[in-house]
């Protein structure tokens, strides 16, 4: 592999997929960075995108992207970027393997990864029927019974939100972490009832389908589906805090126009700079990064 490039991506999910598509068209040398770890190989079936009216899974998107991109010449490296530091008019990364790579530009899509606690099957039906995100799919617990599992004002929140799409629904705080008195009131105003157990598993049936859990003393709580909400994700910010890239809560801050950051020639997109974390947003992010990134290369070569 080469180790100069115009473009360095970190984070191979779909901001970063995106992004090296629209640059592999430029015919610009690009490279995704991609330790596989991102929050789209969980999801099984995103439905609200544009064209895929029964859904695609992430795995799927990601895998059809990378072809994608290799077709037009973008190179990949499965490994895990740990260092990145300035180099005149450029960037050097290191990764976990050790290898060094020089970029004229860099792209952060490195997103966020959601903390799910050791529970017995919490993985199993993610995107299916078992959900993150209450704007991305709110519409699919309409009128049915609804556990969200969580934790503390992060689960009583994700409850009282989903109480737009259904009036049947029970918050487990799984580590029963404390509420605020008007917290409590407002739960108990919607009609949502509040357990305050430890959750030790997930019921699944037909591989992908939610059935209730299993709490610690033995009780089983049935329900159709399920949120989850524990606070506390991790947002992969700390390479951008390397470089003295502007962060506000831990995501980073960019141009609303041209999504580069405060660090010349350092761009960011995806969940990691999109507070909305929407799959669709994170390929119109990349896509734009991508333009402003060809601009910026194309201003150099004048």
């Amino acid at each position: 592999m080469e180790r100069e490039f115009d473009c360095i991506i970190v984070g191979g999910g779909i901001a970063g997929l995106q992004a090296g598509i629209q640059l592999g068209r430029y015919n610009r040398k690009t490279v995704i960075l991609d330790a596989n770890e991102g929050r789209s190989n969980l999801c099984k079936n995103y439905r609200n995108i544009l064209g895929w009216p029964d859904g695609v899974s992430g795995e799927d998107l990601r895998q059809k992207g990378r072809i994608q991109a290799e077709r037009v010449g973008v190179q990949f490296l499965n490994q895990k970027a740990i260092k990145a530091e300035n180099q005149n008019d450029g960037f050097i990364i290191t990764t976990d393997a050790k290898e060094k790579l020089i970029g004229k530009t860099l792209l952060m899509a490195t997103g966020v990864t959601d903390r799910l606690p050791d529970i017995k099957n919490i993985k199993t039906c993610l995107g299916a029927t078992m959900f993150i995100c209450p704007d991305c799919d709110g519409y699919e617990v309409q009128n049915k019974k609804v556990i969200v599992l969580g934790s503390g004002e992060a689960g009583a929140n994700m409850a009282t939100t989903l109480h737009y799409w259904s009036s049947s629904i029970i918050y487990i705080n799984h580590e029963q972490k404390r509420l605020e008195p008007s917290r409590e009131q407002e739960l108990t105003k919607l009609g949502i009832d509040h357990v305050q157990k430890a959750i030790t598993e997930v019921l699944v049936k037909d591989e992908a389908v939610f059935e209730g859990v299993v709490l610690d003393d033995g009780t089983t709580i049935k329900g159709d589906r399920a949120f989850v909400a524990f606070g506390g994700n991790r947002v992969h910010s700390e390479l951008a805090e390397q470089l003295g890239v502007q962060l506000e809560n831990k995501h980073i801050i960019v141009n609303a126009r041209t999504k580069e950051t405060n660090i010349k020639n350092v761009w960011a997109a995806g969940d990691v700079a999109a507070h909305s974390e929407q799959v669709t947003i994170a390929m119109g992010d990349g896509v734009q990064a991508a333009i402003w990134i060809q601009k910026e290369l194309r201003r150099r070569e004048k």
